[in-house]
């Protein structure tokens, strides 16, 4: 069965509400979902918690999100390159959970396989523990972080049939396939959509059970975060 849907907004209707969590794959400005954000900013809804690694820039992929003031709270393990987060947060506006990236990744990772919560000795000792349950383990001092789903997990990949099989490339495989299965409803735009059947089992990162719905993304931009070049 095909679960191409014509549109981001056509693939969106529906499942938005004020107060919700979304989950938002890829790396930096790499592997995002930029066709549905820009679908979300224009549908208007409000007060969102987004889960992921970071938030974009100020003008491409969620900083168009912070720019209309939508997203009232950020889980996320880097802030980066965003002066709009920076002036929001500084200011009370934006409220910001921060994780350390590994544990990041692994929380949305135990959310996805049905794991509530889990041990991990990375932030023991600092503020990142602080409120948190701590235990120690064979003489190591370890801290319980809980597992992340949310009611939507929007995600980039490469290729896709029209079943929802899909393949990622390079660093857009860091978070996109742990959220495809975080999130209770997953929806995934994909670059180019090929036959079904076309991809070789052992080559599908994210099967297609995982995926209620698919786009072709309209909106495809390279864009690189910061631009380092040397001299001649």
């Amino acid at each position: 069965m095909s679960k191409l849907v014509p549109t981001a907004q056509e693939a969106l209707k529906g499942l938005l509400f004020d107060g919700m969590t979304i989950m938002s794959g890829g790396f930096g400005l790499c592997g995002i979902p930029e066709t549905l954000i820009s679908a979300i900013r224009d549908s208007g809804v409000q007060n969102i918690t987004v889960i992921s690694n970071n938030c974009g820039v100020d003008d491409f992929g969620l900083g168009i999100l912070l720019k209309t003031r939508q997203i009232k709270k950020m889980v996320s393990s880097y802030v980066g390159e965003n002066k709009t987060f920076e002036q929001q947060y500084l200011s009370g506006e934006l409220e910001l959970e921060f994780n350390p990236q590994g544990t990041l990744a692994e929380r949305i990772r135990a959310g996805g396989a049905g794991i509530p919560a889990f041990y991990t000795a990375t932030g023991y000792g600092t503020i990142v523990a602080e409120g948190k349950e701590t235990r120690e383990f064979n003489g190591r001092h370890y801290v319980m972080e809980t597992g992340l789903t949310a009611d939507l997990a929007i995600v980039k990949a490469w290729k896709g049939d029209e079943k929802g099989n899909l393949i990622y490339r390079k660093t857009a495989r860091n978070f996109n396939p742990m959220m495809c299965m975080a999130g209770k409803v997953t929806i995934a735009e994909v670059e180019e959509i090929v036959p079904i059947g076309s991809i070789g089992a052992d080559n599908i990162h994210t099967p297609s059970i995982f995926v209620q719905k698919l786009i072709k993304a309209s909106l495809c931009e390279k864009r690189i975060e910061r631009l380092t070049t040397r001299s001649k």
